[in-house]
């Protein structure tokens, strides 16, 4: 398409000719009615085409955003898991954004128009050899400014996308802090952090603009120089009979469609250089984490954990915060995870969980390695409720549903009742239906934990891990939390509890003790308790001199 837009781009310069040097030497009119008409016809003919050129750019990148959406998003879920982020995660997603708006704006135009100059330098030659020369002077000018443009943007374009993702990273724990920022008073602070940050940001996307605005620029006066250089040239060969007056209009013509597509190049060579830096991005981050098919489903596992000397260390960090923990559980047990803070006990369960990958050791599940079953599968035998409780935007129902299409009802109910919370619930203005806001913003601490504790037990899954599941909860909320570990026991699943309460030990037959990282014991609850002791006032001490927080 391309091709036939080039060609018929000579419309102009030919009319012209045939106008200069056959019409009014001649001076027909049917001729010139006929020319008009003609280049009338091949000047809509072009326009259509470029019209469906420029709508194709749009389809190709929306297309390309079907394609990979999908890709990216999933990749965006793991990586955190995977390496430490920077800025704030979200960065694959504005990469593809910047690929497809490229693709869908002028920019491409230039690239695929640049091998028809050729053809233009080729027909200027044909018409005398100093005009082919100058046009050919021009366009080597307007390539080194090209050159020019792709050395001098490169690095301001990624420093440039660097401190936009620093801006973007502040702004968001901005949002997420602003009860803090009120309540102590140092919001204007951050304000001025955020300020500094930003202004850095403007000040190196200004240099790159500028930088790309005066290269465009003088590529612009460059070209209408060499238009009105080769008038001058075409001029000088007229007076000594060398050309005609329409090979000097055709001329100008021809020099001006040679050089559009490297100034347009130039134009928006910024674009171009930021689209391909995360093009490559965007390259890498799939490659990192290709997508794994599972051929086989296994059956839901029913019977046996086991964790064999496993080794895990935060992701994109190389500090090892779980040594070489060996244990295994059979079906109706529940364990209590305890130990001081910074012990490994959360590094743990989200390494039992599948979260982080440890980097020695397996984790089974009835003896089948976690990475047997896809995230979605294994996701529905596993329960998992953090520390940091975070729901999504939406209803109660769809938080515990985990966002199931057409989850039945009595699965919701299930697990509502499960966690102790269908009687809460029932009671808000809108029941199950209530939607929560922004990370469950509508709810208190104590509520979103009971809704998050539901969304862990819906589907009965057979590994449920919480990780201080009653840290915000009143004593209403850890009766419930009681009765629920004790149900998921009772039905033949696993139960592991990271517990700072001694209380969230009662409904637990097995404790495991972690400190520095290393399991310092396991075994039956009561053995394991007995060697505890707790004076009046004192914290819990375990024989080994390991103390374990108590609230």
């Amino acid at each position: 398409m391309s091709g036939v837009v080039n060609v018929l781009a000579l419309t102009g310069s030919f009319f012209m000719l045939q106008v200069y040097d056959r019409v009014i030497p001649g001076r027909s009119v049917p001729t010139l009615v006929g020319l008009a008409v003609f280049a009338g016809t091949l000047f809509v003919f072009q326009g259509v085409l470029e019209l469906i050129r420029s709508r194709l750019l749009v389809r190709i990148g929306m297309a390309l955003d079907a394609r990979l959406s999908g890709q990216v998003y999933a990749a965006l879920m793991r990586l955190p898991l995977r390496t430490k982020l920077a800025g704030d995660g979200l960065q694959s997603l504005r990469d593809l954004d910047q690929v497809r708006s490229f693709m869908s704006s002028a920019g491409p135009t230039a690239l695929f128009d640049l091998p028809w100059m050729p053809l233009y330098l080729a027909i200027c030659f044909l018409f005398h050899f100093w005009i082919g020369m100058t046009a050919l002077a021009g366009v080597v000018i307007l390539f080194s400014l090209a050159l020019l443009a792709e050395i001098r943007t490169r690095e301001p374009a990624r420093k440039a996308n660097s401190q936009a993702a620093a801006r973007n990273t502040l702004a968001e724990a901005t949002r997420r802090n602003v009860e803090v920022l009120q309540a102590m008073g140092f919001g204007s602070r951050i304000a001025e952090r955020w300020s500094s940050v930003n202004a850095d940001y403007l000040n190196t996307n200004a240099t790159a603009s500028d930088l790309a605005g005066t290269l465009a620029t003088i590529a612009k006066i460059l070209r209408m120089m060499l238009q009105s250089g080769i008038l001058a040239i075409g001029a000088y060969l007229v007076i000594h009979q060398e050309a005609t007056g329409g090979i000097m209009i055709a001329s100008s013509i021809m020099m001006s469609r040679a050089l559009a597509p490297i100034e347009l190049a130039i134009a928006h060579w910024k674009g171009f250089v930021t689209a391909r830096q995360a093009w490559t991005r965007l390259t890498q981050l799939l490659a990192l984490l290709p997508e794994t098919a599972i051929s086989v489903s296994l059956p839901a596992p029913r019977s046996a954990l086991s964790v064999e000397s496993i080794s895990v260390t935060p992701p994109g960090e190389h500090r090892v915060v779980v040594q070489d923990a060996t244990f295994a559980l059979e079906k109706g047990v529940g364990l209590g995870i305890v130990g001081p803070s910074a012990s490994g006990k959360s590094s743990l369960v989200r390494a039992i969980a599948g979260i982080w990958l440890p980097i020695r050791g397996t984790v089974r599940l009835d003896g089948a390695t976690l990475d047997q079953w896809s995230p979605e599968e294994l996701g529905s035998h596993v329960g998992y409720l953090p520390q940091d409780v975070q729901l999504f935007d939406g209803t109660i129902a769809e938080n515990i549903a985990r966002f199931e299409p057409q989850a039945p009802s009595d699965k919701i109910l299930a697990a509502a009742r499960a966690a102790g919370v269908h009687d809460l619930i029932i009671h808000l203005p809108e029941g199950y239906e209530t939607r929560i806001g922004e990370a469950g913003s509508a709810l208190s601490a104590g509520q979103r934990q009971r809704v998050a504790l539901a969304r862990a037990l819906y589907g009965d899954p057979f590994l449920v891990i919480l990780d201080e599941p009653n840290s915000n909860l009143d004593a209403e909320g850890e009766a419930a939390l009681t009765v629920a570990i004790q149900t998921v026991r009772a039905r033949g699943g696993i139960a592991i509890v990271v517990a700072h309460r001694p209380s969230a030990l009662a409904s637990l037959d097995q404790v495991l003790v972690m400190a520095n990282g290393r399991i310092q014991a396991f075994g039956p609850r009561n053995e394991i308790l007995s060697k505890i002791t707790r004076p009046a006032g004192v914290p819990l001490k375990v024989v080994s001199g390991l103390e374990e927080s108590a609230s």
